[in-house]
């Protein structure tokens, strides 16, 4: 939380809380470094005073008593003064004590905190970008993808609605980080933010997991280098919902796929970006048909790179100006919403229903980066 966080609030070292440094029969230390605050138990009270002082997102929060957060950290086996990064735009010391106040006000399981100790780890990479992504214009949240046995352990879902409505403590794992990112990183609307419009995914957040045992492909974390438990922190701009009832090979699907990601507005095509990722969801009935037809992934990367793209001259004069001078009109006369065929991020998640794929529209200078699960 922030330096104005509440009173009753706790974080965790080592279980032992007696010191020798102050003789040989030691004394009682107390690792909770927050400043307290009293504030009533009860639930709407405490989340009415939360607003007051600007820790709330509107939905009711768990009052982060000593209790409560001693037992969060009990759970776990960190410093409690540990910093795990410095956050923009407040450069706001983000320690490990932190992260449990916020994740209990959130009402997270303690066995997340791992998991949100590798994400605050990851977009505070500077690849990541996070002051721009904090304060910009657009909608972008932080999406978090989940890799390995942990989303099983934490109920992850990937598997049907895994992107929303699956009943799951993913939701106030969510929450968690936007409350760090709110709290102690320092986003606030209309003052370090200047999000136009703003996102649902700025409350709850977007977690997900790989559905690794349906998909054709090694987990996405593992072919960024990062084996077992890991989670890959990747600016959106939302969620974008693709149909298809007609495809039944797979350079079909992907055909459906890339022209339906390529729409003008698309963040990837403004000039304001050097370059673009893109994030491709599909479901596992769709993965098998794919890689039966286009067995590398590489060939379905630059099939869905090449569809993704738009012909110069369907874009309005400024526009197709603008990106020609930035060497954006390649020879063929076309304008790609990917940098490059890598620069597309496949994964497999979702029901077995099929007829359907997700796109995420990545934003601006932000880079997806990997980070191993401890």
């Amino acid at each position: 939380m922030n330096t104005q966080a509440p009173a009753h609030i706790a974080i965790k070292r080592p279980r032992d809380t007696v010191s020798r440094d102050c003789g040989p029969e030691g004394c009682q230390i107390d690792w909770l470094s927050s400043r307290r605050e009293e504030v009533e138990l009860d639930v709407m009270e405490f989340t009415k005073r939360s607003m007051e002082l600007g820790w709330g997102d509107g939905l009711p929060l768990i009052p982060p008593t000593e209790g409560r957060v001693r037992g969060f950290l009990a759970a776990n086996n960190y410093f409690p003064d540990q910093v795990v990064a410095l956050l923009p735009p407040m450069r706001s010391e983000c320690t490990i004590e932190k992260i449990a106040i916020n994740a209990v006000m959130a009402g997270a399981p303690p066995e997340s905190l791992p998991l949100l100790v590798a994400a605050v780890e990851a977009i505070a990479s500077p690849n990541f970008e996070l002051a721009g992504l904090n304060a910009t214009t657009a909608s972008v949240v932080p999406l978090l993808l989940v890799n390995g046995p942990i989303r099983d352990k934490l109920d992850i879902p990937y598997k049907h609605g895994c992107l929303g409505g699956a009943a799951s403590t993913v939701t106030a794992i969510g929450r968690a980080l936007r409350l760090i990112i709110r709290n102690v990183a320092g986003q606030i609307i209309g003052v370090t933010s200047q999000s136009t419009f703003g996102s649902p995914g700025r409350v709850a957040g977007i977690v997900f997991g790989e559905w690794e045992e349906r998909s054709p492909w090694a987990p996405l974390a593992e072919r960024r280098g990062v084996k077992g438990n890991a989670v890959t922190a990747y600016g959106t701009n939302g969620t974008m919902n693709i149909i298809d009832t007609t495809s039944q090979k797979g350079p079909e699907f992907l055909e459906m796929i890339g022209k339906s990601m390529a729409y003008h507005g698309a963040n990837g095509f403004s000039p304001a970006v050097p370059f673009a990722e893109i994030l491709v969801a599909v479901n596992p009935i769709w993965a098998d048909i794919i890689h039966r037809d286009v067995p590398k992934l590489e060939d379905v990367q630059e099939l869905l790179w090449k569809h993704a793209s738009l012909p110069a001259s369907a874009l309005v004069h400024q526009h197709r100006e603008q990106l020609e001078k930035l060497g954006r009109i390649h020879p063929n006369g076309r304008t790609y919403l990917a940098t490059a065929p890598k620069d597309v991020l496949l994964v497999t998640c979702g029901g077995t229903g099929s007829l359907h794929a997700a796109a995420f529209h990545s934003w601006g200078t932000c880079i997806t980066t990997t980070a191993a699960i401890d």
